[in-house]
Formats: structure tokens, sequence, C-alpha cells
């Protein structure tokens, strides 16, 4: 949407007037036909719905979030987030098009074809869910909505349709289509309205998406594994796997199906995947997204679909699907930036045709094209900067697009966008990871070494691309080649230390992927001459960079949390929490100059009172080490955790916090007290300096308070740690 909108008084803004005689009510601009409406509402969400129209009627679209984060309701954020728009904003439809939109409900993303096509017309069977619609939207101008059965209201429809957007729509078929093949009879039907070169949009979930087999319920029953089992209770509902999809479209006769990959779902997508671009090893990392009901969590998604991606599997197991019958868009890969500012939030697009492939940032807000233009012109600075480095700025170019906004105001009809070379390669970021998994630390040391070297070129010079991670730079087979920086959107115009680019990248390499807590950070705080006094004044400047670019909203992460629905891993669900807290207990590892191992590792035992926990909540342990130990490691538990360090002796004598007696692979928050971003969280104590005995006395005080996966990894997007 380019342009930011009040809603003027509703005594001038909009007017209600129910003609008889043509059975139209109009609402503002927005036309709602009655002429199919059965006279009552067959179904109806409840009071949810009376909430949703006293807030489209009251209430500026611009308002929206912060009634979403307010009242923690998944039917609020269900209808009125703007991300459910993502879904058809990517689609190639111009003002010169006309859309139709079957099941249009509350008008979810009835917003973003008006902005996009020339004629909206919007199918819904509830009349007050209509006149949601209606008002959220009443300033446009180029929609109809016809109010009534989709069989009814068919045979009055043009044949003419550029694009028909059934979303969340096709697996309700049988419930009003009778026959033997009610999907293929439906997709007949919807096929006489559609343009010889025209395009249908299904958007559906997969009844094989990986979410069901990790313990999230079925969306549409609320039951668990029911999609898996093939519905074995019956119903009118029915999902399909994406070779189940093109079965139907094959036998509807359609030889150009075009299968797309929503993430983490098409409700509220953030990434589209295609079969020309699927998603790479490390990239789905967002998979806790239970809004409307509790779930089950089986097993590490993450994990499980860096797997799927290593054997191929993708398709087979995305949770959603966007099936295109018709022409095949040049659209090959969209992501989506639209939890940050308005005047941040853009799209990421890989565009291929016959003679091109390239990648393109476009503005999501008219408050954006500042910071596209932006980025524009600090290209040719960097490359200035950068000339002799061995870095190489990718080219771009500031083109405009085709699409129009309300050129009411004044403003430019064709809103700017950044066009890159699409460039072929290996991130560093894929070979760094190469050399972890193969704990080849010489090669690593070389690549971070070759990575400082370069990125330190013209330090001095007053501009910086803070963004110099590893995923955003491509290397070339020979190393010693221009290394190329893909992405440049965050540069500014002053100087910045090499070893503070070099500090966030690192950081935001740990952030992504807790395997990569193997890397030895001493060593590389050592090679940036960083001390904890200075990690930590980085940390910060990487918080308060994170609010510059997301401003106050609160992310889909905290939305879920303030919704409330809980998450029980199988330990909990199966065994009860007591269980779990002693699954998850305390063990210990004892170096005796080999490192430490599973085999060199004891549990404290709580009958012998090695371990015990105070009515206060604090973990005790007093636990006896035989001497010969170079160093001991404490792991709280086996889970995310928050742990506060009251006291750690060795016979009887304080273990000094300063120097690096004390390490540990979490961020401090507070005095002693450290957020563990991992499942494998540990303490580690050098002994080296401290009097010992044959027989030494360990004791800790602390206390563990374990966090979901989903709040660590906000907080540290946040930079709160």
């Amino acid at each position: 949407m380019w342009v930011k909108r009040k809603r003027k008084s509703q005594k001038t803004s909009y007017k209600e007037n129910m003609m008889s005689e043509e059975k139209i009510e109009e609402i503002g601009k927005i036309k709602l036909d009655l002429t199919h409406y059965p006279g009552e509402d067959y179904y109806c969400d409840g009071d949810v719905e009376d909430e949703l129209l006293d807030i489209t009627r009251n209430y500026s679209e611009v308002e929206y979030q912060r009634i979403i984060e307010e009242r923690g309701s998944w039917p609020i954020l269900y209808h009125l987030s703007a991300q459910r728009e993502n879904i058809v904003e990517w689609l190639p439809i111009t003002k010169d098009m006309k859309v139709l939109e079957v099941g249009s409900g509350c008008g979810a993303i009835t917003g973003a074809l008006a902005r996009k096509a020339g004629e909206v017309t919007c199918i819904d069977l509830s009349r007050k869910r209509s006149r949601i619609n209606a008002y959220r939207h009443m300033e446009a101008d180029n929609v109809t909505i016809h109010v009534g059965n989709f069989q009814d209201v068919e045979p009055d429809l043009p044949c003419d349709y550029d694009y028909i957007c059934l979303i969340g729509v096709f697996e309700y078929a049988q419930a009003y289509i009778q026959s033997e093949t009610p999907y293929e009879d439906f997709l007949n039907i919807i096929r006489r309205h559609v343009k010889p070169q025209g395009t249908i949009a299904i958007a559906i979930e997969n009844k094989f998406g990986l979410k069901y087999w990790a313990g999230c319920r079925e969306d549409h029953l609320g039951t668990y594994f029911s999609g898996l089992e093939n519905y074995p209770d019956g119903g009118v509902v029915r999902t399909f796997t994406a070779d189940g999809l093109r079965g139907i479209a094959k036998r509807c006769g359609y030889e150009q199906v075009q299968m797309y990959y929503p993430y983490p779902d098409y409700k509220f997508m953030t990434c589209l995947y295609s079969d020309d671009r699927l998603p790479k090893v490390g990239e789905l990392t967002t998979n806790l997204r239970n809004f409307d009901r509790d779930r089950l969590l089986l097993f590490d998604e993450k994990r499980v679909f860096d797997a799927i991606i290593q054997e191929g599997q993708f398709p087979l197991f995305s949770n959603s699907y966007m099936m295109l019958l018709g022409t095949a868009p040049e659209e090959k890969y969209v992501k989506y930036s639209s939890d940050r500012k308005p005047e941040f939030r853009i799209k990421t697009v890989l565009r291929e045709n016959r003679t091109e492939k390239c990648i393109e940032k476009h503005p999501l807000s008219y408050e954006a094209w500042q910071h596209i233009e932006n980025t524009e012109r600090v290209y040719e600075k960097l490359c200035e900067r950068y000339e002799n480095s061995g870095l190489a700025i990718n080219r771009c170019k500031l083109e405009r697009a085709n699409t129009t906004t309300t050129a009411e105001v004044g403003l430019e009809t064709e809103p700017p966008y950044l066009r890159f070379e699409y460039l072929e390669g290996r991130s560093l970021e894929e070979l760094l990871d190469e050399c972890l998994a193969r704990n080849d630390v010489e090669r690593f040391q070389d690549l971070f070494d070759e990575y400082l070297k370069r990125i330190g070129c013209g330090e001095e010079k007053p501009i910086t691309n803070y963004d110099l991670i590893f995923a955003n730079i491509i290397v070339p087979e020979d190393i010693n080649n221009a290394w190329n920086v893909i992405d440049f959107e965050w540069s500014f115009q002053k100087a910045v230390d090499t070893k503070q680019i070099a500090f966030r990248a690192v950081y935001c390499y740990l952030l992504e992927n807790e395997k990569r807590n193997k890397l030895n950070l001493d060593l590389i705080f050592q090679k940036l001459c960083i001390d904890q006094t200075e990690a930590e004044q980085y940390r910060r400047q990487e918080m308060q960079f994170q609010k510059y670019v997301t401003g106050k909203s609160m992310s889909m992460a905290e939305i879920r949390e303030a919704i409330g629905c809980p998450v029980y891993t199988v330990e909990a669900f199966c065994k009860g929490q007591e269980s779990t807290v002693h699954n998850d207990r305390v063990q210990i590892y004892e170096d005796t100059g080999a490192g430490f191992s599973e085999e060199q590792s004891f549990f404290p035992d709580e009958t012998s009172e090695q371990i015990r926990v105070t009515p206060e909540g604090m973990t005790e342990l007093e636990v006896i080490v035989p001497g010969g130990r170079s160093a001991l490691r404490i792991d709280p538990c086996s889970d995310y955790c928050l742990v506060y360090i009251k006291e750690i002796k060795y016979n009887g004598v304080s273990v000094p916090w300063k120097g690096r007696q004390i390490q540990m692979n979490g961020f401090k928050v507070g005095d002693n007290t450290y957020v563990f971003p991992t499942c494998d969280p540990n303490i580690t104590i050098s002994l080296t300096g401290l009097a010992g005995e044959e027989r030494n006395l360990l004791q800790v005080s602390m206390e563990v308070t374990k966090l979901p996966e989903e709040t660590v990894k906000h907080m540290q997007k946040r930079g709160l740690f």
C-alpha cells in the first residue's frame, strides 16, 4: 500500500443505502450485491465478528497492528494482519486486469488485489463478513462484493477474468459441489470464468506438511494427525499433497501447472519458494506458529527441514502450496521484510525470464521509497572504498515499476525498485559451515582471516556496509579472485571499525544455527582484539540497530506468546513436567587433559544429596571432584534457558569471575545472569591456578529457568543479548 490514509469521520466517509430494487448496499465506495443473499448468514464465528465489524467501522487500517498487539486474539490477528496479503501481493497483476476472489471473507487479501488490479469481484456467503470487508476497504472504488452462495452467484459472472483467486477455499469444494469428483468439478466451473491466457491461483495447506508430523493440529479440524491419516473421521475438508493437486489439475486438462511453496505457510507467508528456487539448508527457522491452539513438539522442525532439503524432498513436506494454473510468472522466489518499520519494509524478488535472471528489491510502502533510493546512492561510494580490497560490490540500478498508486495526493505513479545482477556461487557462510562440519579449524581461520583483510580496506572512509555478514558474500572457486557482496541495504555514510563489522557477522552467524556453537569464540575475539567489555558494547549496539529497523511493533513470535497457546514437548506431554525436569537434569563433565567427552561426565545424584533444589528455586550442587582435572563443565539443563549463578566455589573458595576462569556459551543479560540460546548450555570452569587436592569440593548455587526456543530467537533478533 503506497499511501498512508486516515479514516474520515463516518458521517462523511461512507453511506449505507439499501436499494431494494437493485438489492445493492453501498459502504463508502464499495458495493455489496445482495441479489443472491439468502436472507441470513449460514456460518458465523460468533462475537468476534461483531468485534471485527466494530474495529473496521471505527479504526483506520494503520491502527490494526496496535489493536492486534493489544487484544492478543487469534481471530483478530488472522483476519486483520497485513501479512495475510503477502500470498497474493507478489502476483503480476496490473491495473488493466480483472480479478475474481472466491471466498473473500473479512477481506484479508481484498485490499492487496484492489491496489493491484483494475477491477475486483468478490464472492462470500456471509453478509456480516462482507460488510467487514467493505468497511476496511471502503475507499476502494474498484471492488464489488457479491453476497451469497457461490453456486447461485456463479451463473451471473462474466468469463473474462485475468486472475481467479481461491485462497483457503479449494479444500471446501465438496461442501458445495455434490458429485463424485467435487474438486475437479469445482475447478472446471471456475475455469469457465477465466480468460484463455488467464490464471487460477489456489492457496491451500499440504496434508503432509511437516508441521503436522511435528505435532501441530490439523488447521481446519483442530485434531492431531487427521490429514496424515487421510481424514478417517470424514467431514467436508480435504487438503492435498503437491502430486495430489497436480493430479486434479491434470484431470481437468491443465498442462501449465506451477507449484509454489509459501513459508511458514500461506496464511502468514514471509518467503515464497518455487521449483526453480527451493530453500537452502539453514533457511527455514520460523516454525513455532501455533497461534490458534496448543500443539505438541515432537521434534525440532528446523533440523528435520534441513535433512529434508538435503534429501531433495522439500516439496513433499512444505506446509502450504500455491498452485498457479496458467502461464508461469517470472517470479521464482520472494522474501518479505514486512516486520520492519514502514520506512524499511521491502520485498526481495528473484526474477527469471528467457533473457535474464536478476534480483530486485521493491518498497512495500511509500515511506520505504527513500530507503530504496538511498541504497542506490551508496553503491558508487562502496565501489570506491572497496576498489582494491578484493571485494566486488554487486552492480545495481534504480528502476521504476509499472504499477501505479493513488495519484490524488500528487505522488509519483511508478515506485522505484533496485535491480541487481544475479550471481551464482557459494556463500562464505556455506564454506564456513563446511569447515565446522569436518572440524577443519585451520581452513575456517584462513577464510575468516581473508574476510577480515578484505572488509578492512578503506576503514577510515566515511562509508560502511554494516551488513557484511557471511551470507551476503559469494566466494568464487578460486578464493584469490574477487568476493562478491550481494547485499548492501544497510550501508551508512560514516566510518565503522572493522572489528565491529566482523563481530556482528560472527554474532549473526551463531544466532542462525545452534550447530555453529562449536566455534571457538575465544579465538575469534583474539583475532579481533575484542575483550568482554567491547563484546557487550557491540551487542548493545546491535540491539539498538534492531530497534532502529523494526521499531516498536511486536514480532509474530511475540504475538504468538501474547495469544498464549502452549507448546508441549514429548516429555512434558507423556511423562509430566516432573519427569521433564528430571530428564533435563544437571550434567558435569571433567577434563583430564583430552577435552570434554560424554564418557568423562556424570549426573549429580539426588539421593546422595549431590544436588538439591531449594524452596526458593535455587539449584545447589555439592560434588566431589578427583584431582588431576584441568577443567570442569556444568550443563545446567538440556534446553534453552536463563541461568542466574549466585556462586561457584572450589574447595570453599569462590571462583573469580574476572579473566577466563569462568566461560560459557551464553550471553550476559544481567548481574551473573545469562541467556543460553542453545539446547546444549554449558558453563566451563578452568581449574588452572585454583588450589587442588586429591579430592576437591565443587559447590554451585544457581537458578535455572527454561525458555521457549521462539522466545530466545526473538530476544536475539531484537538484539537483547
